[in-house]
This record gives structure tokens, sequence and C-alpha cells, in this order.
């Protein structure tokens, strides 16, 4: 008897949670700035290739990669903040209540601004070679292995003679 409202009650319950999603939505962007207007309220933030303005407040994390994550006046983000390859900066009156991690970038602050979490800002592309060629350097040594194991499985065996003792 419930086999054919069944679906209809999944698709109430799927439809009544996007309602609640709306108060303070996630934004991502791939290549677009997202900006946080003074008095808006939003969660997480994600920018890929572009960056994050914040002059209102967001509930969740904000990450930036390939951009800046920049905290106007009066702009508040409640989690963590990460900028891979980019910086993050923050003006007088703007809060961060989360740690801040800036790989490849900077991070700059000025007076007024706080940080309740932990910082850490590995400035330079350096830093992001030294994180990514390992990997791929040590990925390639073991491909290189394969290829060298299956060719030598492929090769066929030498046959050694045996000696002929001259009679």
């Amino acid at each position: 008897m419930l086999r054919p409202i069944l679906p209809y009650l999944l698709c109430i319950l799927a439809l009544s949670t996007c309602v609640l999603a709306k108060d303070k939505p996630e934004l991502t962007q791939f290549g677009h700035d997202i900006r946080v207007e003074p008095g808006e309220s939003v969660a997480d933030l994600t920018c890929i290739n572009c960056s994050i303005y914040v002059a209102g407040e967001s509930a969740g994390e904000a990450t930036a990669i390939h951009g800046n994550i920049i905290l106007e006046a009066g702009g508040s983000i409640a989690g963590d903040v990460t900028a891979v390859w980019g910086d993050v900066r923050m003006q007088p009156g703007s809060q961060i209540a989360g740690d801040v991690t800036a790989v490849a970038g900077g991070v700059r602050r000025s007076t007024g601004s706080s940080i309740a979490g932990d910082v850490t800002s590995l400035e330079g592309t350096k830093w992001l070679l030294a994180i990514i060629l390992p990997p791929i350097f040590i990925t390639g040594l073991i491909v290189a292995l394969i290829i060298w194991l299956v060719q030598r499985s492929r090769r066929p065996g030498r046959v050694s003679q045996p000696y002929l003792a001259a009679r």
C-alpha cells in the first residue's frame, strides 16, 4: 500500500530540504568572482580560478584555488579560509573565526582585523611545486617499474646450450 506513495513522499522530502537551504546558500563558481554584499549571509564559498569578496557574512568555509579571498570592512567568515595560489587579504573590521591557510600566496592583515584560529602562509610558487611534483615523480617511477617488469616477462628466455666437450 505504501509502495505507490513512496516516490511522492521522497519527492516532497527532497523539495523541503531545498527550501530550507535557501536561507544560507552555498556558492561555487568557476572563473567568475563571488561577491557577498553587506547584509548578505551565505554558507560555504568555493571559487576556482576566481576571487571571493566578502563584505557580508559567511557561516561556512571559504576556499579559493588560483584566486584571492578578500574580506572587506565588516566582512566575516565563521569557518576556515583556504587560498591555493592566491592571497588572503583582510581590511580593518573584518573577522575570521577559523584557521587561515595560504599556499603559494600570502596572508595580508590590516590592523583592526582578527583571526581566531591558526595562520599558515606558504608564500611563493616553490611551495606549490614542492607539494605537487614529488607525488607525480613517484607515480612516474612506479609506472616505469611496472612497464619494465611487463617487458621483462614478455622477453623470450635465453636457452642455455649445454657445454659440448671436445671428443
